[in-house]
């Protein structure tokens, strides 16, 4: 019988106790710093484990070496700030990739073999950097902790640069559009205007909405939504599509800007919670405001403002666009971070330009895009129209991140970023917009409170099934009691696998939950699993957060499903136990959670703690961890 390789790795490992605190001391709330170096440019990135995260870049002139010829993938190591040069044998310049059921990560497409600046490889010529044709090629890496995992080969019916992937409800991949030999925007003779699935249903089937969206329709932006249709929005288009009957259904144009690349606007879909009923809103921010025939018009890209306009729409219940509130100002080429506390990080990219480079007088050393911005943002879905972006207590970052810049959420709720090579090949003297190998961490407004450090947090998540119980001492719960309670949450996330300001696949559910508070202070969480609908959270590896009062504990990894590429099991929901509280003990309304008050979240500390309530805390802390083992 076969057995995943994850479900293999949870099955046979010797219990190992996670770490309950951030390992890196940070550099205050709302800092960037600067913590090591890529050795790729990371135009692609995702985090594989607690440990890892897989970086990939196209070929091209990097610092990193393997097998005798510059480096174009790295494993690079979260506890030591060093990377491990990989040897990827197919060049993934503009690949697309996602998680699958299996746990696997999936790396298609890309560009044909490169020598020198960028220039195809011709037989018999030059090879410095021995890629081989990427087009059809499909990469996939169970990621590992201990340095010895590599990429594994498969191949695709056709080729594909700049494809989109999004994991379906069965653990599989759709492979959406992309063309066939690149280029800035997308024509006719080039296009590739289907879809196919991996692992492989047949032959690829044409998409309607990618023949008439030419030209700027690569990464086709799109997300399984909790229907089981695909929402995709690509140039002005937007479709609800359906991966079992193949329907098309055409929804209005999306306000202005275009928000596809190379406009690269700043996409997520924002939180599911029991409180919105699991329904999916994809907010769209940012993005170039230029018609069809602009984009091969000759224009000094440069001078084209990016555009501040944020739309959503939720296309499950409603087909109507909305607008949201305004950016304070155009950004292209920046990405969206789904945090803990339910708010979303912004960080990288322009206030001119588009993605892309090239080699025309008006560019700034080969950048199509000017004008990086440096400040962060904070996107807070719950407060009222009109206040919803802020940067305060956000301090900017002091690298410019501008075409192929990424970024992506790690396991102690910092973010990871990398990236930026607006070039044909490596350019590190002499020009505006260098490519970068320094790595970045953000930390946000919590990452330096005390964490809480739930027990009982369990290796996989099913589709309906029994609860499971989660327990936090009086400590975790800042010795609040009912009211900690009433703010605390139990959230998955998918970071996504990050390319082009989209992290594709990423999405951030919250749990249900109800909780039962004992006398000494302490508490257990009763959790359900996810509801028995597999499209509203897709099967493979996610990342389980207990938050209390804003500030989430360290993400735990867990399988999302039964860890293999089927028809997932659905169970029947549990009625969670209702909330209970000692006698006399009043259950508060109306709370607010937490995100971002400096002084009144976090967990205390024994020195914070006194008498009794600290003698409960102890003894709470170690009978759970005493029922762990």
């Amino acid at each position: 019988m076969f057995v995943p390789l994850f479900l293999a790795a949870v099955s046979t490992a010797p219990s190992v106790v996670r770490a309950q605190q951030p390992s890196h001391a940070g550099t205050g709330p709302g800092t960037f710093e600067i913590v090591g170096k890529s050795g790729v440019s990371a135009q692609q990135l995702f985090l594989g484990n607690d440990q890892k995260v897989y970086i990939i870049d196209k070929a091209q002139n990097n610092e990193a070496q393997v097998a005798g010829h510059p480096a174009w993938a790295t494993e690079y190591d979260l506890n030591t700030n060093q990377y491990r040069a990989m040897d990827v044998i197919t060049n993934t310049f503009c690949a697309g990739g996602s998680v699958m059921g299996d746990g696997r990560w999936l790396v298609v497409g890309g560009n044909q073999p490169v020598t020198t600046g960028g220039n195809t490889t011709v037989p018999g010529g030059p090879d410095p950097y021995k890629d081989n044709d990427g087009g059809n090629s499909v990469r996939y890496i169970t990621p590992c902790t201990d340095g010895n995992c590599n990429y594994s080969y498969d191949t695709m019916s056709g080729r594909r640069w700049y494809p989109t992937l999004e994991t379906l409800e069965d653990g599989s991949i759709i492979m959406i559009g992309g063309n066939m030999f690149g280029g800035y925007v997308n024509n006719q003779g080039n296009n590739n205007p289907t879809f196919e699935f991996y692992p492989s249903r047949g032959a690829p089937q044409n998409l309607t909405i990618l023949f008439t969206t030419l030209p700027a329709n690569l990464y086709p932006l799109t997300w399984l939504l909790p229907s089981n249709k695909l929402l995709i929005q690509t140039n002005w288009g937007t479709e609800l599509f359906d991966p079992v009957t193949f329907e098309e259904d055409t929804l209005p144009d999306v306000p202005p800007p275009v928000r596809t690349y190379p406009a690269s606007a700043a996409p997520a879909m924002l939180p599911l919670t029991p409180a919105n009923n699991y329904t999916a809103t994809v907010l769209f921010c940012g993005g170039s405001d230029l018609q069809p025939d602009q984009w091969t018009a000759g224009l000094d890209m440069t001078q084209v403002p990016a555009q501040a306009s944020c739309v959503s729409i939720t296309p499950d219940v409603d087909r109507t666009w909305h607008e949201e509130d305004d950016l304070p100002v155009g950004r292209t080429m920046s990405n969206f971070i789904l945090l803990p506390d339910q708010t979303l990080f912004l960080c990288n990219g322009a206030n001119m330009g588009t993605a892309g480079y090239g080699t025309d007088p008006w560019t700034k050393g080969d950048s199509y895009a000017d004008g990086p911005i440096f400040k962060p943002l904070i996107y807070d879905p719950s407060k009222p129209a009109g206040s919803r972006f802020s940067d305060e207590g956000l301090s900017e970052s002091t690298v410019a991140r501008m075409y192929h810049s990424t970024a992506t959420l790690l396991p102690d709720g910092s973010v990871f970023v990398a990236g930026s090579s607006p070039h044909p090949d490596v350019v590190l003297d002499n020009t505006p917009y260098p490519t970068e190998y320094r790595v970045e961490r953000f930390y946000p407004w919590y990452y330096q409170k005390t964490r809480p450090e739930p027990q009982g947090l369990p290796s996989s998540i099913t589709y309906g099934g029994n609860q499971f119980d989660v327990t936090l001492t009086a400590a975790d719960l800042n010795q609040d009691g009912a009211t900690a309670l009433e703010q605390t949450t139990v959230v998955i996330i998918r970071t996504g696998f990050a390319t082009h300001a989209i992290n594709f696949g990423q999405r951030m559910l919250q749990l249900d939950n109800t909780y039962t508070l004992n006398k000494d202070g302490s508490a257990v969480l009763h959790v359900s699993q996810l509801p028995p609908n597999p499209a509203l959270f897709a099967p493979g590896t996610a990342w389980l957060f207990v938050v209390v009062n804003g500030v989430p504990s360290i993400g735990k990894m867990v399988m999302i499903g039964s860890g293999k590429i089927e028809e997932q099991p659905k169970l029947a929901a549990t009625v969670l136990p209702p909330k209970s509280v000692p006698e006399g003990t009043t259950i508060p309304t109306n709370t607010t959670i937490n995100k971002g008050d400096q002084e009144g979240a976090g967990v205390k500390t024994a020195g914070n703690v006194t008498g009794g309530a600290m003698f409960a805390a102890i003894a709470a802390t170690v009978l759970a961890v005493l029922a762990a083992l």
